[in-house]
């Protein structure tokens, strides 16, 4: 098999698409996962948005905004469908395979041109269930795979080329848009723009301009919609929330032990035993800090959960890459190719499945219909309600609206917070933490529509 995808052939992505199939059959014929929290959220708020909310005015939650209008499409065709959501992630990892190949073929990074880095990079996409469906982040990494494509390309280009250098901004820009924790490689795009690609002064405005670009004409939109103040409200409360730690950094560590082996030895092996052209070299530095700042982004991200983790692929893909181009055609080379590509994915697998139980709060429990009719609003972690009822309220994401809830308000902002709650009262308010408890005492008037027929429960008259 290491062999097979050795060779320099176009037709060995067959093998690549095969393998995809027949992974994508297992999980999905299985179906050993339930429904994930992150997953009905976005779910949700992908319905919302298609009934004509807003994101931010309408609806509190930390999903960027590009993204969000992604869920409303996907809502529009499919509804609320699990399927969809699997196939269309799958789609996106494919291009992304395909994509990222195809770069490291065209800029010569490895002395052989090979199809290992497809079959590589589609076998860590399955070191977790999570990272193979749709989700913002995959929707994010899509642009930033695409941005760090270009800085690729201007290590071999030997002439300023201003359509590189804007394509560089304007895909990180949409990647921010789409995950607004990917802001962290702007810094990215300037440091090595400047010390490893090189960038004269007139590059570096002209890759800045297409990166505040998708920016700028989504803050124009949110303007023509009256929404913008209630945006710049919300997006920088979203990195003051609390976490959701769905999951630990040692089951991280337990399915990427092997594969951050394997790159390590590779990076050994490239950087230190082997010699390396000057483009090679700076496409080996741009690997590496790529992997520093998808660890720093970490410290950003608000739900700890293993699909965030898509930010590691491209570069642990090209340093284990690195380790089988090195380490020959020998027994610990294939043991190690066969332990990757299927080892890691059914381990994973297994790992996985048994989790369902122990991380029942990561995944959604599938409960039955709450007592009361109508729409409801939910205040606590414990959203499964939403899966047999339709959303009410704009308090999505609860630690963010608890956030946004508890701050100190003057008179404007205190009217501002009553037409919000106002202007779409729920049938059911499920008020798990007091929340809505207190702010009923701060709004007597709203506590006039409400009865209390049980603790945490609250009805519209």
């Amino acid at each position: 098999m290491l062999s097979f995808f050795k060779v320099n052939d176009p037709f060995r992505l067959i093998g690549v698409g095969l393998f995809a199939l027949i992974l994508t059959l297992v999980y999905l014929l299985w179906n050993p996962f339930p429904l994930t929290n992150p997953q009905l959220i976005w779910m949700v708020l992908g319905e919302r948005l298609s009934e004509g909310h807003f994101l931010y005015l309408d609806v509190i939650d930390d999903t960027g905004p590009l993204s969000a209008a992604f869920f409303a499409i996907v809502d529009f065709l499919f509804g609320r469908n699990k399927l969809a959501y699997e196939l269309i992630g799958r789609t996106l990892i494919l291009i992304q395979v395909i994509y990222w190949n195809t770069i490291l073929i065209k800029y010569r990074v490895f002395d052989d041109n090979t199809y290992l880095p497809a079959i590589i990079m589609l076998a860590l996409f399955h070191i977790s269930f999570d990272l193979l469906s749709l989700s913002p982040t995959l929707l994010g990494s899509t642009f930033l795979i695409l941005a760090l494509g270009q800085l690729f390309s201007q290590t071999v280009l030997q002439k300023e080329t201003s359509e590189s250098t804007l394509l560089i901004g304007l895909y990180a820009g949409l990647a921010t848009g789409f995950n607004p924790n990917y802001i962290l490689f702007l810094p990215y795009m300037i440091f090595t723009g400047i010390a490893i690609s090189g960038f004269s002064f007139r590059q570096l405005m002209l890759s800045l301009v297409g990166y505040f670009l998708p920016i700028l004409l989504i803050s124009v939109y949110y303007f023509w919609n009256d929404g913008l103040e209630a945006a710049f409200d919300i997006w920088p409360l979203i990195f003051q929330s609390d976490k959701y730690q769905f999951q630990s950094y040692t089951s991280w560590l337990i399915l990427g032990a092997f594969p951050i082996l394997l790159a390590l030895v590779g990076y050994f092996l490239s950087a230190i035993l082997r010699g390396s052209t000057i483009n090679q070299q700076k496409q080996r530095q741009l690997i590496i800090i790529w992997i520093f700042f998808s660890a720093a982004e970490f410290f950003l991200i608000k739900r700890q959960a293993s699909y965030q983790l898509v930010i590691f692929i491209p570069g642990l893909t090209y340093l284990i890459t690195q380790f089988f181009l090195n380490m020959g055609r020998g027994m610990l080379a294939k043991l190690s190719f066969f332990i990757l590509i299927i080892g890691l994915p059914g381990f994973a697998f297994w790992y996985w499945h048994g989790t369902v139980e122990t991380h029942s709060d990561y995944f959604v429990k599938d409960s039955a219909p709450i007592e009361y009719p109508g729409s409801v609003m939910i205040l606590g972690e414990d959203i499964s309600p939403y899966l047999h009822s339709a959303m009410s309220g704009p308090f999505l994401n609860y630690k963010l609206s608890k956030l946004y809830l508890e701050r100190k308000r003057d008179l404007p902002e205190r009217a501002k917070l009553f037409q919000l709650l106002q202007m779409e009262k729920a049938d059911v308010v499920l008020d798990q933490d007091g929340v809505f408890g207190k702010l009923l005492q701060d709004y007597p008037e709203l506590s006039k529509e409400y009865d209390r027929p049980e603790p945490g429960v609250f009805l519209l008259k």
